[in-house]
């Protein structure tokens, strides 16, 4: 009688519906145009209580750049730090190892803000958080713990939020390119709402141990209308982390033959979601060898409105490694017709289908 009632419960949870899991929920209060997509255009930005701008909502990042992403900004050790990295498939990065990515300008990683009068909270979908103060105190000198992700507090200038930062360890990275910090890092991030849809984020980064001069980095932050922020927990993961080893020269070095008559069934475009954004995968074949072009690029470097192009290094007859610090895969259907691409993460893999 118990395993019929445990069979029954299992039917009944397979058999709810998508909306069970308020995946078609649909947010009111949003503008939206003629054909009920969001209009993130419009000018209409909500105001919280106190008449400050509300920045309450899950965004997602589309585009970064600044200065930032300027080597000649860096000190040569940290430019000697970034090149090692490189070389070691960026193994060291923190959400390789299912570490907070820190103060990092990183535009793929989707952000929920919660609002009140005297506190912000942002969720991300790692799990981590931050704690943004709005109550007037004044920012954290000499803090006796360094954290990860820093100590904030803020204030306004007229509709902008004005956030200070400081308190770092020194663990993290400001780039997915490996770029280090110290823990004279200072970040300064002012947050504007330019319309329903669209955040405008300037931060400043002040760190006399890792770089030349403050160096600044621009971020556009797209209003999300799913209702909710899907979590990412790479410790789930049992295959992803084991990728994350040796150097790309090591990768270069193993032997592994595979067809160019096979090489050429790879060949395509490949498009999915990843963190909530749009990836496209170009794959080509060139003087025999396979290669992919990732839009956005997926390391931080200029802007992430940028392609990237790497060698991909065969492991096996449909696994490759690339300089991203990424794997692929390649998936075929039962009649060995190619469907689909997984880019593989620590937090495991993510499925690009093929459009062509």
């Amino acid at each position: 009688m118990q395993q019929r009632i445990v069979a029954l419960l299992l039917l009944l949870a397979i058999s709810l519906p998508l909306s069970a899991q308020w995946f078609d929920w649909t947010i009111p209060g949003i503008p939206r145009n003629a054909d009920g997509t969001i209009d993130r255009a419009a000018p209409a930005v909500p105001r919280a209580l106190d008449g400050h701008t509300d920045f309450s909502g899950l965004w997602s990042a589309s585009n970064e750049r600044g200065t930032l992403f300027d080597p000649l900004k860096y000190q040569p050790w940290a430019r000697e730090i970034m090149a090692e990295q490189e070389r070691s498939f960026f193994a060291k990065a923190p959400r390789f190892n299912c570490l907070p990515d820190g103060p990092g300008a990183y535009a793929a990683q989707q952000r929920r803000i919660v609002q009140t009068t005297d506190f912000i909270a942002v969720l991300n979908s790692d799990m981590t958080f931050r704690q943004i103060h709005l109550d007037g105190r004044e920012p954290v000198e000499n803090p006796i713990l360094p954290s990860w992700m820093g100590y904030s507090s803020a204030y306004w200038e007229g509709d902008t939020l004005v956030v200070v930062s400081n308190g770092y360890n020194d663990k993290t990275w400001m780039t997915r390119s490996g770029l280090p910090h110290t823990d004279q890092l200072r970040t300064t991030e002012r947050y504007t709402r330019t319309s329903f849809g669209f955040i405008n984020l300037e931060v400043t980064y002040e760190d006399p141990g890792a770089l030349i001069e403050p160096v600044q980095a621009t971020i556009d932050l797209r209003f999300n209308t799913n209702p909710e922020i899907l979590e990412e927990i790479c410790n789930e993961s049992e295959t992803a982390q084991r990728h994350y080893n040796g150097e790309i020269t090591q990768a270069e070095e193993k032997v592994v033959v595979v067809p160019a008559t096979t090489l050429d069934t790879y060949v395509g475009t490949y498009q999915g979601i990843w963190l909530g954004n749009l990836i496209t995968a170009e794959v080509t074949l060139e003087g025999g060898e396979l290669f992919l072009t990732r839009t956005p690029r997926y390391s931080g470097i200029g802007s992430i409105t940028d392609s990237a192009k790497s060698l991909l290094v065969p492991q096996s007859q449909n696994a490759f490694d690339s300089s991203f610090g990424l794997g692929w895969i390649f998936n075929s259907d039962d009649n060995g017709e190619i469907k689909s691409v997984y880019e593989v993460h620590v937090s495991g893999n993510w499925a690009f289908e093929r459009l062509r």
